[in-house]
């Protein structure tokens, strides 16, 4: 399964902002990930994925979902972006969350 940091890029923060802060707590430097812009798919992309209806109710979590129809909570991610929620405080009870299917298809469109 690909992870969402395989193809990330890596920077390393050494700006002078942050030298008192590393020095206090003896590190060097700090590697970051970038945050990538993703891509959503096109109305031809969504044609071909399978969608899951999910009603949002009290408790749902993206990770729950993610758990629950991919068999990864790790992949919470994949359902706040088709649903460009970021995150669960985006949704209120009773929205209707799309779960794309199958994954390989979805990464694939996300370049993963």
């Amino acid at each position: 399964m690909a992870s969402r940091y395989d193809t990330r890029r890596l920077g390393i923060n050494e700006t002078e902002a942050y030298s008192k802060l590393l020095e206090s707590r003896n590190i060097k430097l700090v590697r970051q990930y970038f945050t990538p812009n993703l891509k959503y798919p096109d109305p031809d992309e969504i044609s071909r994925l399978n969608t899951i209806s999910h009603t949002w109710k009290s408790g749902d979590r993206f990770f729950k979902l993610a758990h629950k129809y991919y068999n990864d909570s790790s992949l919470w991610w994949v359902i706040a972006w088709f649903n460009q929620s970021p995150t669960e405080s985006h949704l209120k009870i009773g929205d209707v969350v799309e779960i794309p299917s199958p994954l390989e298809r979805i990464l694939s469109i996300l370049e993963l």
